[in-house]
């Protein structure tokens, strides 16, 4: 499986430090993720207090897989828990406290038949550091155009 990557996180967040956890998911899901049909656009990750601090990927669309017949009570963008030792849960929420953090999902793959997230703790970035951004690229494009051709 190739890795499927949250191409908007990167643009739209400053990624401060990256972090990597297992996928509570069903045998239909595990499937369906292995054929790369799961959609991180516009997924996050939560925090959850109840009995005890727990992480979910909220919105992530895994579509039903095709092979497993009719799955009348599906929900494709159910929430699905994250699998971290609590040594890092009660780092995260640790640095969640500081103003403008959060945790957005980077990338799903395999690692040894096992489905993993990777995502990150993150700061907003503004619009003028964007449009920075891609003005800087398109100028690392030009220069190594210019520089491929002489």
């Amino acid at each position: 499986m190739k890795a499927v990557y949250n191409k908007k996180a990167t643009f739209d967040y400053e990624i401060l430090q990256k972090f990597e956890a297992g996928l509570v998911l069903t045998g239909q899901e595990v499937k369906a993720v292995k054929n790369n049909q799961i959609n991180l656009k516009g997924a996050y990750v939560s925090l959850r207090y109840e009995p005890s601090p727990e992480l979910f990927l909220i919105k992530a669309h895994i579509s039903p897989y095709v092979k497993a017949g009719p799955l009348p009570d599906y929900d494709p963008e159910r929430p699905r828990k994250l699998l971290l030792k609590k040594q890092e849960i009660k780092g995260l929420l640790g640095k969640l406290e500081q103003k403008g953090l959060t945790i957005v999902p980077l990338s799903v793959y395999t690692k040894r038949n096992l489905v993993k997230l990777s995502f990150g703790l993150a700061k907003g970035k503004k619009k003028y550091q964007k449009k920075e951004q891609k003005k800087n690229r398109d100028i690392d494009k030009e220069i190594s155009r210019t520089l491929k051709y002489q």
